[in-house]
């Protein structure tokens, strides 16, 4: 099974993420199975994220660097985002997005999380940072976003689904197999909670690069499709060139080790072409020099006597058809032109050229 690249980026974009299950979800976590082991990381309460953005809200607004209204803005940001299907993650942004003044910033991609002269808490600045990667990710800026959703902590995060969740897609997307398996199998330890689409779409990733094998065809236009990706981004530089140089080194390996595989063949269809005495091997490939072929036959052919009128080389109509008919199937076309000529030569000069 194969997952089509840009996969999970192509999920991300259909579809708002989604961390804490709604009302009615069914929450049945890895812990209820036996044999299950003990998930490394929970999903924090959103009430527990809700308190601590809008606490940070009030924060500035006492500070004086936003305005009054920006408590009930961020309040009503919360519930708006809330009562969809967005998650901790979209109602946190808002709810920050409402009352931080550098917001736009981020939005028009400018920076990827708070300026460096806004001192803002952790957790507020790793909610930022969240939402910007995924926003690359969107964009199919996997190596960009990667960096960002790496920096991130699991254990403190408003939203440790989507990190894992994002994390394991560019890891995928950038064939990174190891790492991407490590990222998807933690977010699968609590398969339970999380939305059906981030369970699902985390199988297929895992299951595929889990076949990946390296320098195989599939990995190196995947890793072709990934050089034309940076490049239709406008990224020419030189990590492009060194994933393009990496393709031209696998088809290089790979073109050696078919070269080896048919040098390995040749010695052993010469051998069974020498025992049989019919010059050719198992294959029916012809020998590579001509020579003789040390058959055991006593090398006389047997007499054909002709009807009258008939000589060397006829065949009747049916046969000569058919006999054109397989050399067109299993030989190049100028194969069959000099058959089809040979025969008309010995229909009117009634001998071979």
């Amino acid at each position: 099974m194969r997952v089509f690249p840009q996969l999970a980026a192509l999920l991300v974009t259909g579809a708002t993420l989604a961390t804490v299950p709604k009302p009615g979800m069914a929450r049945a976590t890895a812990v209820d199975e036996p044999l299950a082991r003990q998930a490394s990381w929970s999903l924090p309460p959103p009430a527990d994220v809700r308190a601590r953005v809008l606490a940070w809200v009030e924060g500035e607004i006492v500070a004086g660097t936003a305005a009054a209204a920006a408590a009930d803005r961020a309040s009503a940001a919360w519930a708006e985002v809330e009562d969809r299907d967005g998650g901790v993650l979209d109602a946190a942004w808002e709810a920050i997005a409402a009352t931080a003044t550098w917001a736009p910033m981020v939005r028009d991609g400018a920076t990827a999380g708070p300026p460096d002269d806004q001192a803002v808490p952790p957790f507020v600045g790793d909610v930022v940072r969240l939402w910007s990667a995924r926003e690359l990710v969107r964009q199919d800026r996997f190596d960009e976003a990667l960096p960002i959703l790496s920096g991130l902590d699991v254990a403190t995060s408003a939203d440790p689904a989507t990190v894992l969740f994002l994390r394991g897609a560019c890891q995928h997307a950038l064939l990174e197999g190891d790492a991407a398996l490590e990222s998807l199998d933690r977010l699968l330890e609590r398969e339970g909670e999380l939305p059906a689409r981030y369970a699902r779409i985390a199988k297929l990733l895992r299951s595929d690069v889990s076949t990946l094998q390296t320098d195989s065809l599939d990995h190196i236009a995947r890793r072709m499709r990934d050089a034309g990706r940076r490049l239709a981004l406008g990224r020419a530089g030189d990590d492009t060139r060194a994933v393009q140089d990496e393709v031209v080194a696998s088809l290089d390996r790979l073109i050696e080790r078919l070269e080896d595989q048919q040098q390995g063949a040749a010695p052993q269809q010469a051998a069974a072409g020498g025992a049989g005495g019919s010059g050719r091997g198992q294959a029916g490939t012809p020998m590579s020099d001509s020579r003789i072929a040390g058959g055991r036959g006593a090398g006389e052919a047997r007499p054909r006597d002709f009807a009258p009128g008939e000589s060397w080389g006829d065949l009747p109509p049916h046969e000569r058809e058919r006999v054109i008919q397989q050399i067109g199937r299993e030989f190049p076309p100028h194969y069959r032109d000099a058959i089809e000529r040979y025969f008309k030569r010995l229909a009117t000069d009634g001998e071979a050229p």
